[in-house]
């Protein structure tokens, strides 16, 4: 097949890496690309979507892959579908569910999707009366738009969460996208990352990751897009499974359809359990970064397949196979990573001697450029060193083995990715 991926980060090279590696030959494309995707596949740079759609049909796309947010909400699919192209990934109308905080908080309302309690407001009066009447601390303060996954604040005092509100509300904080704010009440339990491929009716569930967004080891400092994730996790069973298709995504998929946008792609489930019960803290619509990373490489299922019988409403003839692993990706970010931009530096891997880690990890590149045959960091979260094994604790000691293995001025990475899991298998 010839196959197009849409985006630049360590998401968008993982599924290019994922479809290389298929015993089938594929051609692949990427837009934009990163430095590293030209060992994958062809970098391309069209950014007008009628004029990308267009070279897609002359160059024969087979599949487009829609890895970002953006190009989504911007309706992409839509424009592709209007040429009949294949493409996976959700309508602009159906993308809504990320690109509004407060339209997705009203879907899982009007079709009894457990929540957490919330109000959804462009008044500051409203918000405050809203905190003022609420009974537990913390509280959490939303931007309604995209803010690349840093428009959450946690808040922990009423006035803070008041302050938060007067300052998206005013335009301070996220300009337009916290021209509406949804204020909700906070959850305390364990957070997981679901997966579910959707063709509008059908529906794969994949093993739930777990992320770690704060930048600093034990959960500690701002938040981040993620510094590592690790799947599948061992605190999810399969009665926590069962709700989760049964209480969330087929009446979503229902939900969705009746609203006149039948949701294809990837509905990323933000959950949080508690006592034994999953509550959704959001909607997404593409992977997460760092989750797709382990879950590419998990798939036995050919990812090519996985996505072609999405695209075109044939899931329900797809049988799933995981790999019965486990994988433990940890980000290296660039020295100033989240608080500002970093000068380049030039990255250096040295040679892998032992076999076992050469055969069992690798390296997801994301904000990398190339110059010549070198790779420079360029900031923000470099690259992903994943590693596998029969257990997390092994799986874990191979992506940190790789870690040793790169280098470049400044790097940084959280030393405690998977601690969590750890510390439920060692119960």
């Amino acid at each position: 097949m010839n196959i197009l991926i849409l985006g630049s980060g360590g998401r968008e090279y993982s599924i290019g890496l994922a479809i290389s590696k298929e015993k089938e030959n594929h051609t692949i494309y990427f837009m934009p690309g990163n430095g590293a995707t030209d060992k994958l596949g062809t970098n391309i740079n069209i950014k007008d979507y009628k004029e990308l759609a267009l070279w897609a049909k002359q160059n024969k796309i087979d599949l487009t892959i829609v890895g970002p947010e953006g190009p989504l909400v911007d309706g992409v699919v839509d424009i592709f579908k209007a040429n009949d192209l294949v493409i996976f990934g959700p309508s602009a109308g159906a993308a809504r569910l990320e690109g509004s905080k407060a339209y997705m908080k009203n879907i899982l309302k009007k079709y009894n999707i457990p929540t957490a309690a919330f109000i959804e407001t462009s008044n500051n009066e409203e918000a405050y009366n809203f905190i003022d009447s609420m009974q537990n601390l913390p509280i959490v303060v939303k931007a309604d738009g995209l803010c690349a996954g840093k428009g959450v604040i946690i808040a922990t005092s009423k006035e803070e969460a008041k302050e938060t509100v007067k300052d998206m509300l005013s335009g301070n904080s996220f300009g337009n996208a916290g021209s509406t704010v949804v204020v909700e009440e906070y959850l305390d339990g364990y957070e997981l990352s679901v997966f579910a491929i959707c063709d509008g009716e059908n529906f794969k569930l994949l093993p739930a990751a777990q992320d770690h967004k704060r930048v600093g080891d034990g959960d500690t400092g701002p938040n981040t897009g993620g510094m590592g994730a690790y799947a599948p996790t061992p605190l999810v069973n399969d009665e926590i499974y069962k709700k989760l298709e049964e209480r969330v995504v087929k009446p979503t998929l229902k939900g969705m359809q009746n609203e006149g946008c039948p949701f294809e792609g990837v509905l990323f489930i933000g959950v949080m359990v508690v006592k034994g019960e999953p509550i959704i803290l959001e909607y997404n619509v593409r992977f997460g970064d760092p989750e797709c990373e382990i879950l590419m490489p998990l798939l036995e299922t050919p990812v090519s397949e996985l996505f072609y019988k999405g695209a075109t409403k044939q899931l329900d003839k797809l049988d799933i196979k995981i790999k019965n692993q486990y994988g433990v990706a940890v980000v290296m970010a660039s020295k100033n990573y989240p608080y500002g931009d970093s000068e380049p530096a030039e990255i250096i891997v040295d040679e892998i001697h032992d076999e076992t880690l050469k055969e069992h990890s690798h390296i997801s590149y994301a904000g990398v450029s190339k110059e010549g045959d070198t790779l420079f960091a360029t900031g923000g979260r470099v690259l992903l060193c994943v590693g596998f094994g029969d257990d997390i604790q092994t799986a874990r000691n191979r992506a940190y083995a790789l870690c040793g293995q790169v280098h470049f001025a400044g790097k940084k990475c959280r030393t405690d990715i998977a601690y969590q899991a750890l510390k439920h298998v060692g119960k």
